[in-house]
């Protein structure tokens, strides 16, 4: 279940949540940009950069040491701010790679499919993390999940002191994230899902909308509903042989503003039946091909 969080911002006495100023249907209210530890911090998301946002963060800070900048994923409503706390705070950027790091082969041969909505394309960490490394402070530690799918690039990071991890845009409780090749893969993010359940937490944190207080539901609940997307289109194919076709029939009760990432959403769930041998495309996968059951 989500609820929100407090209007002070303060989580608990080890966490304060910044809210950016950036709502948007994509965002929800915004990015949350979290400040963990006591007399030394871990920022995770830093958020777009924007100098209001860039001061609210600093007054969380509140003077504290910083010890990382934590990047889950290099969209542009999460990693920009990072460079510029870096120089205010005198503390390293931490991530998994560039935004194109961590992609499948099939989807990097894919690049030329569209997509690259948001993507903070200059973003590069001063140090790279890979899947179970650990950050730690006085009284905390994070460690790094490999959790791609929203994006090739995307962490989660486990506060296993709190049985707690902040999930990026991978697990939401307001919505479903979006995927959109070759920069997201529905594969991956299936592959997420079970790893993040695994781990057995009893709340996620969120880069927009509030906390997620049933994490392993929520997990099979985007599970549930991928699989049941994934029926639909098959079904849809059965009449019309095209995404906005396929779009169309399965949102037709979706905001027109969200079409096209509906749409986006449709060519990752094809691209992941091709890989499977239950759709062909011609004459190649892409927004404009003609799609078939095979």
């Amino acid at each position: 279940m989500t609820e929100s969080y407090p209007s002070d911002g303060r989580v608990g006495s080890d966490l304060i949540r910044v809210l950016a100023p950036n709502p948007s249907p994509m965002t929800a209210e915004g990015t949350n940009t979290f400040v963990l530890g006591r007399s030394d911090v871990a920022i995770i998301d830093p958020g777009p950069a924007l100098d209001a946002h860039l001061d609210a963060v600093e007054r969380a800070v509140a003077g504290r040491r910083v010890i990382a900048i934590l990047i889950t994923h290099s969209h542009l409503d999460h990693s920009p701010a990072a460079k510029p706390l870096s120089r205010r705070l005198q503390a390293p950027v931490l991530g998994f790679g560039p935004s194109t790091a961590g992609r499948t082969p099939e989807m990097e041969a894919l690049t030329g499919l569209g997509g690259g909505e948001g993507v903070d394309h200059d973003f590069m960490p001063d140090r790279l993390l890979s899947s179970g490394d650990l950050v730690s402070g006085d009284g905390w530690s994070l460690r790094a999940h490999w959790t791609p799918g929203h994006m090739a690039n995307h962490l989660s990071f486990e506060w296993a002191e709190a049985a707690t991890v902040f999930t990026g845009d991978t697990v939401m409780g307001w919505a479903s994230t979006m995927i959109s090749p070759p920069d997201g893969d529905l594969g991956q993010f299936m592959d997420a899902l079970d790893s993040l359940e695994r781990l057995e937490a009893k709340v996620f944190h969120p880069g927009h909308g509030g906390p997620v207080h049933a994490p392993a539901a929520r997990c099979r609940a985007l599970r549930d509903h991928r699989q049941a997307r994934t029926a639909a289109i098959l079904m849809a194919l059965d009449q019309t042989h095209t995404i906005p076709g396929i779009v169309a029939q399965i949102y037709a009760d979706t905001p027109p503003a969200l079409l096209g990432a509906a749409g986006r959403n449709v060519l990752a769930h094809l691209l992941h039946l091709i890989q499977q041998g239950l759709v062909t495309a011609t004459p190649v996968a892409g927004p404009d091909a003609c799609y078939s059951r095979a």
